[in-house]
Protein backbone atom coordinates (compact mmCIF):
# COMPACT_ATOMS: atom_id res chain seq x y z
CA UNK A 1 0.00 0.00 0.00
CA UNK A 2 2.90 2.35 0.78
CA UNK A 3 4.33 1.72 -2.69
CA UNK A 4 1.00 2.55 -4.29
CA UNK A 5 0.77 5.86 -2.42
CA UNK A 6 4.41 6.71 -3.20
CA UNK A 7 3.94 5.92 -6.90
CA UNK A 8 0.73 7.95 -7.06
CA UNK A 9 2.43 10.90 -5.35
CA UNK A 10 5.31 10.84 -7.83
CA UNK A 11 2.86 10.70 -10.74
CA UNK A 12 1.00 13.69 -9.33
CA UNK A 13 4.20 15.73 -9.04
CA UNK A 14 5.27 14.86 -12.58
CA UNK A 15 1.85 15.62 -14.04
CA UNK A 16 1.71 18.97 -12.25
CA UNK A 17 5.07 19.87 -13.77
CA UNK A 18 3.70 19.00 -17.21
CA UNK A 19 1.05 21.74 -17.04
CA UNK A 20 1.90 24.27 -19.75
CA UNK A 21 2.62 27.82 -18.59
CA UNK A 22 1.00 30.84 -20.22
CA UNK A 23 3.52 32.58 -22.45
CA UNK A 24 3.09 35.16 -25.20
CA UNK A 25 3.59 33.00 -28.28
CA UNK A 26 1.58 31.71 -31.26
CA UNK A 27 -0.85 28.89 -30.50
CA UNK A 28 0.14 25.60 -32.12
CA UNK A 29 -3.50 24.53 -32.64
CA UNK A 30 -7.11 25.64 -32.11
CA UNK A 31 -7.23 24.63 -28.42
CA UNK A 32 -3.57 25.39 -27.64
CA UNK A 33 -2.19 28.04 -25.33
CA UNK A 34 -1.17 31.26 -27.09
CA UNK A 35 -2.44 33.74 -29.64
CA UNK A 36 -4.11 33.35 -33.01
CA UNK A 37 -5.69 35.80 -35.39
CA UNK A 38 -8.00 35.84 -38.35
CA UNK A 39 -7.93 38.64 -40.92
CA UNK A 40 -11.50 39.70 -41.64
CA UNK A 41 -10.53 42.44 -44.13
CA UNK A 42 -7.65 44.91 -44.46
CA UNK A 43 -7.20 46.62 -41.09
CA UNK A 44 -9.75 44.41 -39.32
CA UNK A 45 -8.85 41.29 -37.33
CA UNK A 46 -10.26 38.82 -34.84
CA UNK A 47 -7.54 38.17 -32.25
CA UNK A 48 -7.74 35.38 -29.66
CA UNK A 49 -5.45 34.62 -26.75
CA UNK A 50 -5.98 31.36 -24.83
CA UNK A 51 -4.32 31.08 -21.43
CA UNK A 52 -3.00 27.99 -19.73
CA UNK A 53 -4.89 26.32 -16.88
CA UNK A 54 -5.09 28.72 -13.93
CA UNK A 55 -3.81 31.78 -15.84
CA UNK A 56 -5.34 35.00 -14.48
CA UNK A 57 -7.87 36.61 -16.81
CA UNK A 58 -6.07 39.96 -16.59
CA UNK A 59 -2.94 38.37 -18.11
CA UNK A 60 -4.96 36.73 -20.90
CA UNK A 61 -6.75 40.02 -21.70
CA UNK A 62 -3.43 41.92 -21.74
CA UNK A 63 -1.87 39.36 -24.10
CA UNK A 64 -4.84 39.67 -26.50
CA UNK A 65 -4.35 43.48 -26.54
CA UNK A 66 -0.61 43.03 -27.07
CA UNK A 67 -1.19 40.78 -30.09
CA UNK A 68 -3.61 43.33 -31.57
CA UNK A 69 -0.99 46.07 -31.06
CA UNK A 70 1.72 43.96 -32.71
CA UNK A 71 -0.52 43.32 -35.74
CA UNK A 72 -1.36 47.03 -36.03
CA UNK A 73 2.30 48.04 -35.90
CA UNK A 74 3.35 45.33 -38.37
CA UNK A 75 0.84 46.67 -40.90
CA UNK A 76 1.78 50.32 -40.40
CA UNK A 77 -1.19 51.37 -38.26
CA UNK A 78 -0.98 53.68 -35.25
CA UNK A 79 -4.01 52.68 -33.19
CA UNK A 80 -6.78 50.11 -32.99
CA UNK A 81 -10.37 50.12 -31.76
CA UNK A 82 -11.87 47.08 -30.04
CA UNK A 83 -15.29 46.67 -31.64
CA UNK A 84 -16.22 43.42 -29.88
CA UNK A 85 -14.94 41.39 -26.91
CA UNK A 86 -15.71 37.85 -25.86
CA UNK A 87 -14.31 36.04 -22.86
CA UNK A 88 -14.66 32.30 -22.29
CA UNK A 89 -13.90 30.09 -19.34
CA UNK A 90 -13.44 26.34 -19.69
CA UNK A 91 -13.85 24.62 -16.33
CA UNK A 92 -13.78 21.18 -17.95
CA UNK A 93 -10.30 21.55 -19.39
CA UNK A 94 -8.74 21.08 -15.99
CA UNK A 95 -6.03 18.76 -17.22
CA UNK A 96 -5.01 15.21 -16.46
CA UNK A 97 -6.63 13.15 -13.74
CA UNK A 98 -4.93 10.72 -11.40
CA UNK A 99 -7.00 7.97 -9.78
CA UNK A 100 -6.03 5.61 -6.97
CA UNK A 101 -7.78 2.41 -6.03
CA UNK A 102 -7.40 -0.69 -3.87
CA UNK A 103 -9.51 -3.83 -3.40
CA UNK A 104 -9.68 -7.42 -2.27
CA UNK A 105 -11.28 -10.68 -3.34
CA UNK A 106 -11.27 -14.48 -3.07
CA UNK A 107 -9.45 -17.24 -4.90
CA UNK A 108 -9.40 -21.03 -4.83
CA UNK A 109 -11.18 -22.82 -1.97
CA UNK A 110 -10.97 -19.98 0.49
CA UNK A 111 -13.20 -16.92 0.61
CA UNK A 112 -12.38 -13.35 1.44
CA UNK A 113 -13.95 -10.05 2.08
CA UNK A 114 -13.36 -7.33 -0.49
CA UNK A 115 -12.60 -3.80 0.50
CA UNK A 116 -12.40 -0.98 -2.01
CA UNK A 117 -11.13 2.55 -1.89
CA UNK A 118 -10.90 5.10 -4.67
CA UNK A 119 -10.17 8.77 -5.10
CA UNK A 120 -9.26 11.17 -7.89
CA UNK A 121 -7.11 14.28 -8.07
CA UNK A 122 -7.40 17.00 -10.72
CA UNK A 123 -3.87 17.99 -11.71
CA UNK A 124 -4.79 20.68 -14.22
CA UNK A 125 -4.14 23.85 -12.22
CA UNK A 126 -7.53 25.51 -12.66
CA UNK A 127 -9.91 26.71 -15.37
CA UNK A 128 -8.69 27.83 -18.78
CA UNK A 129 -9.73 31.29 -20.00
CA UNK A 130 -9.50 32.96 -23.38
CA UNK A 131 -10.16 36.46 -24.72
CA UNK A 132 -11.26 37.21 -28.28
CA UNK A 133 -11.13 40.75 -29.62
CA UNK A 134 -12.40 42.07 -32.91
CA UNK A 135 -10.27 45.08 -33.77
CA UNK A 136 -10.34 47.78 -36.43
CA UNK A 137 -7.03 49.56 -37.07
CA UNK A 138 -6.33 53.13 -38.11
CA UNK A 139 -3.60 55.66 -38.91
CA UNK A 140 -2.97 59.16 -37.63
CA UNK A 141 -4.15 60.69 -34.36
CA UNK A 142 -5.99 58.34 -32.06
CA UNK A 143 -9.73 59.07 -31.99
CA UNK A 144 -11.43 59.52 -28.60
CA UNK A 145 -13.04 56.57 -26.89
CA UNK A 146 -12.44 54.05 -24.15
CA UNK A 147 -11.99 51.15 -26.57
CA UNK A 148 -9.34 52.87 -28.71
CA UNK A 149 -5.70 51.99 -27.97
CA UNK A 150 -2.38 53.45 -29.09
CA UNK A 151 -0.52 50.45 -30.52
CA UNK A 152 2.95 51.77 -29.57
CA UNK A 153 1.92 52.44 -25.97
CA UNK A 154 0.39 48.96 -25.62
CA UNK A 155 3.58 47.41 -27.05
CA UNK A 156 5.69 49.47 -24.64
CA UNK A 157 3.64 48.99 -21.46
CA UNK A 158 2.31 45.43 -21.77
CA UNK A 159 5.28 44.26 -23.83
CA UNK A 160 7.63 45.25 -21.00
CA UNK A 161 5.89 42.68 -18.75
CA UNK A 162 6.25 39.78 -21.20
Amino acid sequence: MKRLILTASLCAVLAACATAPTVFAPASGPQSIGFSEYRIEPGRYRVTFRGGPGAPFSQVADFALLRAADLALAEGYDWFRVTDRQATRDDQGGGPQLSLGAGGGSSGHSGGVGVGLGTSFNLGGGPQVSQTLEVMMGRGPRPPGGDVYDARQIRQVIGARV
